[in-house]
């Protein structure tokens, strides 16, 4: 007998995400469940869920695959706590809406420069006069960002000579610097895990421009003074031996202890909500597509 066909349960309606570590991922008898190395079987609601967060030690059959996408469950496979990001099912989204919207707003030169006012009031808790250039901007936020890291490090009792690194030499950097290298590609990571769940594009940036992971930047810059560069300064004080691997142990404990994922999808709608514009809608000329999807469940960022 023929089962009735999947009915997508509304992205609104769902669990935001859930994290999967040390298990095979499997459709067994129809249900969607994670599979550990005793052959325990822990049965996962997949289409109660938008996306499926797939940590080390987690394996992904094709069967689970195919069900995920059906049900509309981004699958992105990241470091612990999502420290790292490595890849994602479907990158940028399965529809245009969100992508149209973003570059709509980074291609809107007074749109852009809400979006980035907006990201400096976020960050440094005030507003600024809109008469400000993004080059004056940048001007204070320099000003500011080495006055906080040398509080930081006065409070830990860290040595402190200025941020410096070479991206392309980690040993040239000094203790306090590759600390803060180590702390910041981890909120890179849980950063853009964030902007893919939420149907958006790590390339397009509006205070970042010409990287693959501009918006990334854009984004962790909102969080990286109240979570990752705390830490760093403490791991730096503590001076333990792997300063990378204890760096990123203490930035996956502070990613899970304080859901930071979770506040990072409404942050990014709220801050490109204050360049002004509408999404855009369906030009007049455009040609519907020869095959015409069932009704979708009418949430952006995924197919279903």
């Amino acid at each position: 007998m023929d089962l009735p066909p999947l009915r997508p349960i509304p992205i609104k309606e769902r669990t935001s995400l859930a994290f999967l570590e040390k298990g095979l991922l499997d459709v067994i008898d129809g249900a969607f469940v994670l599979v550990d190395k005793f052959g325990v079987r822990t049965q996962i609601p997949v289409g109660g869920i938008a996306c499926l967060m797939l940590e080390p030690g987690s394996r992904v059959s094709h069967a689970a695959v195919v069900l995920a996408a059906r049900v509309g469950c981004l699958l992105v496979w990241v470091g612990e706590a999502g420290v790292r990001l490595y890849s994602a099912g479907q990158p940028g989204g399965a529809r245009a809406d969100r992508l149209l919207y973003q570059a709509q707003l980074a291609l809107n030169e007074d749109a852009r420069k809400k979006v980035v006012h907006k990201m400096f009031a976020m960050r440094f808790e005030g507003s600024y006069p809109s008469y400000l250039s993004i080059d004056q901007l940048r001007g204070m936020e320099g000003v500011r960002v080495k006055e906080i890291y040398t509080r930081l490090a006065q409070s830990h009792g860290v040595e402190w000579k200025g941020r410096r690194y070479n991206p392309d030499d980690w040993e040239e950097g000094d203790h306090s610097n590759r600390c803060l290298s180590a702390a910041n590609a981890c909120l890179y990571g849980i950063s853009e895990a964030a902007i893919l769940a939420a149907g958006y594009a790590p390339a397009i940036g509006f205070l970042h421009s010409g990287n693959a992971r501009s918006f990334v930047y854009d984004v962790a810059d909102l969080f990286k003074f109240e979570t990752v560069v705390p830490a760093a300064f403490a791991v730096a004080a503590e001076n333990p031996d792997n300063i990378e691997m204890a760096v990123r142990h203490r930035c996956r404990d502070m990613f899970r202890e304080t859901r930071l994922l979770k506040r990072i999808i409404p942050t990014i709608d709220d801050v490109l909500a204050a360049g002004g514009l509408a999404p855009p809608g369906i030009p007049a000329d455009a040609h519907p597509a020869a095959l015409q999807d069932r009704k979708g469940i009418g949430d952006v960022g995924y197919r279903n």
